[in-house]
């Protein structure tokens, strides 16, 4: 395990009635001025609105409505965010959403703050914001993680990128699995989904990692990273059987804030090419995040097969179950990856990008060149394989 310091500024609120028995107390350390962000009104129809708004009127805050924040949050939304925070003097945000919601205010927490052009300032001076609007989360949709951490996803429509930028981290998460209960199933699915990937892409970052039979070590952080990723499985087979069941569904939202608070990538260096892949598919076709990692993730370790051998069976033992006896490295690496895409297949997601309506005329070759290339840590990949990746994704 490489070494490391850890410590973590978010403060979860786990549990139903978690918004009503915790929120105020949290109002309580801010100031008067507050920013309600959220989405497409959905809060609105299941009462999480009226619910909220009753809470910060009680606690005498002056709110001022942040709204439309779409998926695939754009920096153009990100900017009218950061002047409506400016004009207003708010002096906290209240993000209520799902993982768009979240990333989209982190940003506009920083951008509110700073003097120039944010992503000039992070990708042009590689500067990192340092002065923020305090922020609290109140998920609504799981899956993202996003209310862990402080990194975001904006799509810059004028660039062509949907790309990375570092905002503010939340002081608080209100996690509320009954909040979730009037997900759209495939939102649901395609979510835990973004959570599972989450958990492989990390795991990848494993170069000790060896099959049981083979011996070799792993770290503590990979233990508990097999853990999540047993749970999810196991909790979105659980949920499609009974989406009622709020048990799963607590299992998920605690599964996925963990993909994301730090705990599965202490000692570690990770590997998230996979999501930098899809992040570029979505900047040209606003395609859903999770359904885009479903697609891609089975042909992009088919590629990776040859370096990634070692971590592959080893998750094919111990997160797929699958009996090492008898089985080679390379054999059970196979495993792992046809375990995988027939559980894509079996939780309805799907398999190529005809099935999410991608047209063949995407210029797949310029997603493939404006791809992040990240540092790989069972293999580097180059824009060229990358491409073919797409290509065989149709």
């Amino acid at each position: 395990m490489n070494t490391f310091t850890y410590s973590y500024p978010v403060k979860v609120y786990f549990g139903e009635k978690a918004a009503e028995n915790n929120l105020r107390a949290e109002l309580a350390k801010v100031g008067d001025s507050v920013m309600l962000a959220y989405g497409g009104g959905s809060i609105k129809k299941n009462g999480v609105y009226d619910e909220l708004m009753g809470i910060l009127k009680a606690a005498g805050k002056t709110v001022t409505e942040f709204t439309g924040i779409m998926s695939n949050p754009t920096y153009e939304k990100v900017q009218e965010g950061a002047k409506l925070a400016k004009d207003n003097s708010i002096d906290f945000i209240l993000a209520v959403g799902g993982g768009s919601v979240i990333d989209c205010c982190k940003v506009v927490s920083a951008q509110a703050k700073l003097d120039k052009d944010i992503w000039d300032y992070e990708y042009v001076e590689h500067g990192s914001p340092a002065d923020f609007i305090p922020m609290g989360a109140v998920v609504t949709a799981f899956g993202t993680g996003a209310e862990m951490n402080n990194g975001a996803v904006i799509t810059n429509e004028e660039k062509k990128s949907k790309s990375p930028l570092w905002g503010a981290f939340y002081d608080f998460a209100i996690l509320d699995p009954v909040y979730t209960m009037t997900m759209p199933m495939k939102q649901v699915i395609s979510g835990a989904f973004d959570s599972l990937s989450h958990s492989m892409e990390t795991y990848m970052g494993s170069p000790r990692a060896k099959a049981v039979s083979f011996g070799g070590e792993v770290s503590l952080s990979d233990e508990i990273n097999e853990a999540t990723q047993r749970n999810i499985i196991r909790n979105i087979r659980a949920t499609i059987m009974n989406p009622e069941d709020v048990g799963a569904r607590s299992e998920l939202i605690w599964a996925a804030a963990m993909a994301e608070n730090g705990m599965l990538k202490i000692g570690k260096v990770t590997d998230f090419q996979c999501h930098m892949l899809e992040h570029q598919l979505g900047a040209y076709t606003d395609c859903n995040h999770g359904q885009g990692l479903a697609v891609l993730h089975p042909v992009l370790y088919r590629h990776m097969l040859p370096e990634a051998a070692p971590q592959f069976a080893r998750m094919a033992v111990e997160v797929w179950g699958i009996d090492s006896a008898g089985k080679s490295e390379e054999e059970l690496a196979n495993a792992f990856i046809d375990a995988l895409a027939s559980f894509i297949k079996e939780i309805g997601l799907p398999t190529t990008f005809t099935e999410m309506n991608i047209s063949e005329d995407t210029d797949f070759k310029a997603i493939a060149d404006s791809t992040i290339l990240t540092g790989g840590c069972a293999k580097k990949f180059d824009r060229e394989e990358l491409l073919e990746i797409l290509l065989e994704c149709r």
